[in-house]
């Protein structure tokens, strides 16, 4: 018997595996998942506080927690903003750099691998596709608020 799927549990499923592989792989380095996309995301000349949880998906408590933990984890550091002092601004430590290499390998490895044993044709239109997901998410947000 086949099993029938709706396209958001066949997305979440596939998310949910990733993030598996990319914990056990972070775990072996010391970290997790979370840690290495929020390295990631932090500028050379530093990325405001406030914009790194909404660019991930992530929310601000669980943002605050992360956070917390790479600057007691010495990946990080904060300082006020020179032009706004309201803003706080996010800056790689050296070890956070060092951190943020082992995390681009990763993920530069895993879409290698993809991009190996997946035809180009095939991912065009799979970001094709998401695209067109996202628009009607959109589409469905707009008809139901």
């Amino acid at each position: 018997m086949t099993k029938i799927t709706t396209i958001d549990a066949q997305i979440k499923s596939t998310w949910h595996n990733m993030f598996k592989m990319y914990n056990q792989v972070a775990s072996k380095f010391g970290t997790t998942q979370a840690t290495g996309l929020v390295l990631l995301s932090i500028d050379r000349e530093g990325t405001p506080s406030t914009s790194i949880a909404p660019m991930l998906g992530l929310e601000a408590t669980s943002m605050s927690r992360i956070i917390k933990n790479l600057e007691e984890s010495k990946l990080i550091y904060k300082k006020k903003d020179k032009k706004d002092k309201r803003v706080v601004r996010l800056f790689l430590t050296p070890e956070g750099v060092e951190k943020r290499k082992v995390a681009r390998q990763v993920v530069s490895g895993f879409n290698e691998l993809i991009q190996e044993e997946i035809p180009q044709t095939k991912l065009s239109v799979f970001f094709e596709v998401m695209e067109d997901v996202n628009k009607v998410i959109e589409k469905y947000k707009e008809m139901n608020s």
